[in-house]
């Protein structure tokens, strides 16, 4: 958040009651922040920035004032979103979102800045070179109050309290993420999240504004509080437009359980085009833009070249799929790819799988697909590479663990987190990963994690929220019980799996083949055990447990529990998961016991890979 005394110094120049008469249509923005990264003018993120800015009014109108969307790729990627205030009619929409997109990169403004964000009465524009949909932003911002304090001789918040908490606690279900409400009587004002979050990220948000606003404002004739993710305004006069009755903005249905054929012949084809990338297909039709991000393609020849032709010396790794080997590009990029085994059916399916899936799914701790490659039987998948490899490479070595301090594995937890939920509420498509585990869990650079190999993902329909499968594929210990036994999986059974996994971060010990001197079978029957008997210090990783808060890693191993319960029902989703996770004061429920079982292996390619499960007796 900005320097107070800037906030103060700029809302001081205001008069009092500027603000409160304020023309719907006026175009004076309240205030703009930039990133301090620049880049130069006349490059192609400049060039994919002012396409961006240019269709970003349009469309925002004519989808009830919010959209969201991106151009380019790599470097030169270009995120974009707009939104209006939910009252605003649709041509007030696009009038303010036109003057926001051609002032936000004016020279007192950000003319080459990175990042930018401008903030006017009736809309919101935000651009960066960063991912941040979904993203909750809960401190930066600004605020401003009106400098005449209320006349008021009692209490001069409690009509404000009657009026705003309720439509804070309203609005996260809302179709718009907006309410607003008011009278002559009690005053007037609106809340507001942009939609790209989830109904738990607007709760947190709108939750921290209110609670800042008696901090800064008691007693205020009016004030706002302005953020990327929500905002909230109280005037004592109107203020608030009256359009005759919302459009109600219909869900995203996704697409069935994922049963896509890609058409090789029409990748080859594509890559003998003059065009830079494919389009996917979906039972034969052409998936369009607005549904799906089209993929990059690169030729087998600079794989090759980038790989020194897939030499042993360059390989990462083994899985299910195939082959995973590092390789550099000629402008020095380093990437990882995906080589599918040949003759391997089930890697067939998984690599339409993850292309198809990964191609529609962006978020900070999704790893990224670059490209796609099909030549001469060769089938490709290149991903940003992850130097620091995989959370087990780290967690499960007695050398490398200690790395691993309480706050890397807080952020890898609250990461994790945010990306499956992401995955199961925010995300165009509702997604089940089905494989969540330690090695699928890549780390960059700084140590943030990224959820990876999606080939064995589905997607559910808008009301769908189980499925069933008769062939169970997955990773011994991190398998829910209903899906290792009946074939049953739903987004609890990857909450199954994250609670495996966020036991194993706080203990530094792995779920299968474990045994402390033959006490228990495995990690969930230790950890219940111990918790059971208020032992629950002892699950702590000796390496950390002198340096970090004791009752937040407990209550991690807490919520850890309440994840692993033998009843999908009984599970939090992920939504509450991350609430839990963020917040010190929320009342948690006592565990119920966690689920024992043992599958029946029937093929499995060692450790902890992948492997199918048979259900019969």
């Amino acid at each position: 958040m900005c320097d107070l005394a800037l906030k103060t110094l700029f809302f001081s120049l205001l008069i009092s009651f500027l603000h409160l008469f304020h023309h719907p249509t006026s175009a004076s923005p309240l205030y703009h922040q930039c990133s301090s990264s620049t880049y130069t003018l006349n490059t192609t993120y400049r060039t994919n920035l002012n396409l961006l800015l240019s269709s970003l009014s349009s469309k925002a109108s004519a989808n009830n004032g919010f959209y969201n969307t991106t151009i380019g790729e790599n470097q030169d990627q270009a995120y974009g979103l707009a939104l209006c205030r939910g009252d605003m009619s649709s041509y007030d929409c696009q009038k303010c979102l036109d003057e926001a997109s051609g002032e936000i990169t004016k020279q007192e403004r950000c003319p080459n800045n990175r990042s930018g964000i401008i903030w006017y009465d009736n809309c919101t524009l935000h651009y960066s070179d960063q991912a941040f949909f979904g993203q909750v932003d809960v401190f930066a911002g600004f605020f401003m109050w009106n400098i005449q304090n209320t006349t008021q001789p009692d209490d001069s918040n409690v009509d404000v309290r009657a009026l705003m908490y309720p439509l804070a606690a309203n609005a996260p279900s809302q179709t718009l993420m907006f309410a607003a409400d008011g009278s002559d009587a009690e005053g007037y004002g609106f809340v507001q999240c942009t939609r790209d979050l989830s109904v738990a990220d607007c709760q947190k948000c709108l939750g921290a504004k209110m609670e800042r606003v008696l901090e800064c404002c008691e007693a205020k004739r009016g004030w706002r509080m302005l953020s990327s993710s929500c905002m909230v305004r109280y005037e004592a006069v109107k203020f608030l437009s009256s359009p005759a009755e919302p459009p109600a903005v219909p869900p995203a249905v996704p697409p069935d359980e994922v049963k896509v054929e890609i058409s090789e012949e029409s990748l080859l084809n594509s890559m003998g085009s003059t065009s830079s990338k494919i389009a996917l297909h979906d039972d034969n039709q052409e998936i369009s833009y607005d549904q799906s991000q089209e993929l990059p393609i690169i030729d087998l020849a600079t794989i090759l070249l980038a790989t020194n032709s897939f030499s042993d010396k360059n390989k990462l790794g083994e899985g299910g799929f195939g082959p995973v080997y590092k390789g550099i590009l000629r402008d020095g990029k380093e990437i990882a790819v995906k080589r599918l085994s040949v003759n391997s059916e089930q890697g067939t399916e998984e690599f339409k799988n993850e292309v198809i899936l990964i191609a529609k799914l962006q978020h900070r701790n999704l790893v990224r697909l670059l490209f796609c490659s099909i030549e001469r039987k060769e089938k490709l998948l290149v991903y940003e590479f992850m130097p620091n490899t995989s959370l087990d490479v780290f967690l499960f070595d007695p050398v490398k663990r200690v790395q691993l301090d309480w706050q890397r594995r807080q952020n890898i937890v609250v990461g994790i987190a945010r990306g499956l939920l992401y995955l199961h509420e925010d995300s165009r498509l509702r997604v089940i990963h089905r494989d969540l585990k330690a090695s699928n869990i890549l780390l960059d650079h700084d140590m943030n994690p990224k959820i990876s190999d999606f080939g064995m993902a589905r997607t559910f329909k808008g009301n769908q929220s189980e499925a069933n499968t008769n062939r169970v594929v997955g990773t011994y210990g991190y398998m829910a019980p209903e899906y290792a036994m009946d074939g049953l999986f739903s987004v609890k059974s990857d909450v199954f799996s994250f609670g495996v996994l966020l036991l194993e971060i706080v203990t530094g010990k792995r779920n299968i083949r474990f045994n402390i001197m033959e006490q228990a079978q495995s990690l969930l029957t230790y950890a219940w055990q111990l918790w059971s008997s208020n032992q629950g210090l002892e699950l702590i990783d000796p390496l950390i447990v002198d340096s970090c808060p004791i009752d937040e890693a407990l209550r991690y191993i807490h919520i850890g529990l309440l994840c692993v319960q033998e009843d999908a029902a009984d599970r939090p989703t992920m939504s509450l998961v991350v609430l839990m996770l963020g917040s010190e004061y929320a009342a948690l429920p006592e565990p119920k016991k966690p689920a024992f079982y043992a599958g029946k292996v029937v093929s499995t390619s060692g450790g902890s890979s992948t492997m199918e499960i048979d259900m019969s007796n």
